[in-house]
């Protein structure tokens, strides 16, 4: 199992950090992700995971495409809009529109 965090966590009134290193037991922004090893890194950590695991493919935040989506915000993204307890599962081509098995039924 992926041993990182994504969801946003507040550390003090003024700081958000947004991506935890997975390294490092103070917490730290995560500015790499490591596709092998499922795991985020800060600067620092990746420096050391880059020499002993060269042939891993990491990825900064200018790569982000490549990162993982928590888990929250995938089943946030999923949800139905207007039936927030069913699943996005269909495309209605007459509306171009993604919904749920109710509004497809309903309104498509």
């Amino acid at each position: 199992m992926a041993a990182f965090y994504i969801a946003p966590l507040a550390i003090g009134p003024d700081e958000v950090k947004d991506c935890i290193c997975s390294s490092r037991e103070e917490q730290a922004n995560a500015d790499f992700y490591c596709k092998t090893c499922l795991k985020l890194y800060c600067g620092k950590c990746i420096q050391l995971h880059d020499k002993w695991f060269k042939k891993h493919s990491s990825y900064g935040r200018n790569d982000m495409k490549e990162w993982p989506v928590s888990k929250q915000v995938e089943e946030f993204l999923l949800k139905c809009q207007a039936h927030k307890d069913d699943k996005i599962e269909m495309l209605c081509d007459d509306h171009s529109q993604l919904c749920c098995t109710k509004c497809a039924f309903n309104d498509h």
